[in-house]
């Protein structure tokens, strides 16, 4: 690791400038940190380091600790140690094709980076208001099953790191239950590229309906025994009651989305306040609490994954009663819609005869488009958009750039986790060291997004 990053700052003057010691983080650089430390601090005070390979770190995130005892005097935080390029390796690929690369941003809530990514292309084609009803409703079921599972990776590890092994193992039984769904619906279980500009890659099909019922009998149950586990737990209320304590007057300093702004009290959430993909049209609540600490952002956790199964809920319904009971999973215009109805052949591999047959069946003209469209890519507009969707940890939002192109000029995510990450200091300074986890795991960073 070479690149350094400017990690922490005593001060700074009115014009920007700094004041006072400035420690920079970089690779092979504990040396000078040590020395750095010694050289502010009047008394003994113990440096340490936690990560960038810590099991609490929720991945390759470097903090660094001065102790003084077992109270945190200062905390200063050290990223990029998994930096993807993902954003620049986008530029280069198609509209389409950019799908494949951001999925794998925020790598427990891919679908979320799929949708904000796919919105914004759509917003600069002009063509968000002709996305076919049952498209929406598929990409609202998928972001909130989505959903479930990243919270359920967030309280099951967050078990894990305190010492309860059983929470962590009920919660990732559910969450297999989840990744099946998106086995059957997508054909994968991570990663999927199943949202794309103008609809889904392809429909949900019967069989996945009859699992997606099983699993809406199957969930509630389950979410009652991890609240069991944990909501009086009075081990668990000690680690996690009145611990990394932020309020709202922070989170809105510090950029503080999803459930640790929610957490404080302000019921922020997109699909409230600027509503996409028809949720103004769903029956669901936002939850809040006022502790403001880790217990709280527990609670809003587990309460979004109880009205995520209502959405659920109402999406198979919408699927198989409603208005979106037929018709397509893409737009129609053929100069922008991916093929959505593909069918994989006997020995699972490829495509089916009858799918090649129908493809190859066409005009030459059509053939010809067909090869264009999947190889060339399609040209979007020149122009620039944000869009933004609530995922499981705040609000993610795509800056998306076209100089008319068949590939994007710049794409630019705004992460919620690298922006919450800046709440580390507020939460640990003056605390435990022990509490350091607890905060670090209510935040829920994932580094895949932080570090793209």
């Amino acid at each position: 690791m070479t690149t350094t990053y400017d990690a922490y700052q005593a001060g700074a003057t009115d014009d920007g400038t700094a004041e006072g010691k400035v420690f920079n983080l970089a690779g092979q650089d504990w040396d000078d940190v040590v020395a750095g430390a010694k050289d502010a601090a009047d008394d003994e005070r113990l440096v340490i380091n936690m990560g960038p390979q810590h099991p609490s770190t929720h991945g390759v995130l470097r903090l660094i600790l001065t102790l003084d005892g077992e109270s945190v005097d200062e905390v200063r935080v050290g990223i990029g140690y998994l930096h993807t390029g993902i954003e620049k390796n986008m530029e280069f690929r198609t509209w389409t094709q950019g799908t494949t690369f951001c999925t794998r941003m925020d790598y427990l809530a891919p679908l979320f980076n799929e949708t904000a990514y796919c919105l914004a292309v759509e917003k600069l084609l002009g063509v968000t208001d002709r996305i076919p009803e049952r498209a929406n409703v598929i990409r609202v079921m998928m972001m909130e099953l989505n959903r479930i599972s990243s919270h359920l990776v967030a309280i099951a590890t967050f078990g894990l790191e305190l010492g309860a092994t059983t929470v962590m193992l009920n919660g990732f039984v559910e969450r297999e239950y989840t990744l099946d769904l998106f086995e059957e619906i997508c054909g994968l279980r991570m990663n999927m590229a199943y949202i794309r500009p103008g609809g889904v890659a392809q429909d949900v099909g019967p069989a996945a309906i009859a699992k997606l019922r099983a699993y809406l009998e199957r969930m509630p149950e389950r979410f009652r025994t991890l609240r069991k586990l944990l909501d009086a737990n009075p081990v668990y209320l000690a680690r996690t009651k009145d611990v990394a304590y932020l309020d709202l007057t922070g989170c809105m300093a510090l950029g503080v989305t999803g459930p640790m702004l929610r957490s404080a009290g302000l019921p922020w959430d997109l699909r409230k306040t600027q509503p996409y993909c028809g949720y103004e049209t769903y029956d669901f609540q936002v939850h809040t609490q006022e502790s403001a600490d880790v217990y709280g952002r527990y609670l809003v956790r587990m309460a979004e994954m109880e009205e995520s199964l209502k959405i659920v809920e109402q999406c198979v319904e919408r699927l198989t009663k409603g208005s979106a009971k037929d018709g397509p999973v893409m737009i129609e215009d053929k100069k922008i819609g991916w093929p959505a109805q593909l069918a994989i052949g006997t020995d699972g591999m490829g495509n089916s005869p009858a799918h090649i047959g129908h493809i190859m069946g066409e005009s030459m003209e059509a053939l010809i488009h067909h090869f264009k469209l999947v190889t060339e890519g399609f040209r979007v507009p020149a122009g620039q958009v944000y869009a933004a969707v609530e995922s499981p940890r705040g609000e993610l939002g795509a800056h998306v750039v076209s100089d008319g192109g068949t590939r994007p000029y710049r794409v630019h995510f705004r992460e919620p986790s690298f922006v919450n990450l800046q709440a580390t200091a507020a939460m640990c300074e003056g605390g435990y060291v022990a509490d350091v986890i607890a905060a670090v795991a209510s935040i829920d960073p994932v580094m895949g997004g932080v570090d793209r």
